[in-house]
């Protein structure tokens, strides 16, 4: 386990970003170890986190006589919210760009496990390329590029060449025959 100390030494190597997002919202291995009940178990003698139910999303009656962990109780900053009362959805916290940058920066210091859930995170994005794939035309199984019209008859073409090249001997003999083009019926269009 991780003691005071050490958290404050990896608090003090986090950019400023990283450690604000963390101080606002509290990853759940944090969050519940400040919840833990003291020796006496007593439920009201647990410290309380300090969450305002002033947002959309936090009821009264939920704050007042729950006191379940942080996770529950404060929404995902990077999802929209629904409005309990009147069905709005309230945009996410955080845009997608500071998402992206939150999500590179606690890669970067090994702790992008501790993000809640976002479409901008490493396995949501490996699991994306895996189930649409590239998305360029062309490049599925059994798909082929439709090109320009000399790329798509370059094929032929080529055959058309080499079976000439290969005809050749005979066509050049056939011509010596006949006398250097007297009589010469094969002349290319």
């Amino acid at each position: 386990m991780v003691t005071q100390p050490q958290y404050v030494k990896l608090a003090q190597t986090l950019p400023p970003k990283l450690l604000r997002f963390f101080a606002r919202y509290p990853p759940p291995v944090i969050s519940h170890s400040t919840l833990l009940p003291n020796s006496s178990g007593h439920p009201s003698t647990t410290p309380a986190l300090n969450i305002s139910s002033s947002g959309p999303n936090a009821s009264h009656e939920e704050s007042a006589s729950n006191s379940a962990p942080a996770a529950s109780e404060s929404p995902n900053p990077f999802q929209c919210q629904k409005h309990p009362i009147t069905g709005n959805r309230h945009d996410p916290v955080y845009s997608l760009r500071r998402q992206a940058d939150l999500v590179k920066m606690a890669r970067a210091n090994g702790l992008e496990e501790l993000l809640p859930f976002t479409v901008k995170g490493t396995e949501e994005r490996i699991r994306k390329r895996e189930e649409l794939g590239l998305r360029v035309k062309g490049t599925g199984v059994g798909q082929k590029v439709k090109g320009k019209e000399w790329e798509r008859t370059m094929k032929g073409r080529l055959d058309q060449r080499k079976k000439a090249m290969l005809e050749m001997p005979q066509l050049i003999q056939s011509w010596k025959q006949r006398g250097h083009g007297r009589g010469w019926k094969k002349y290319p269009k």
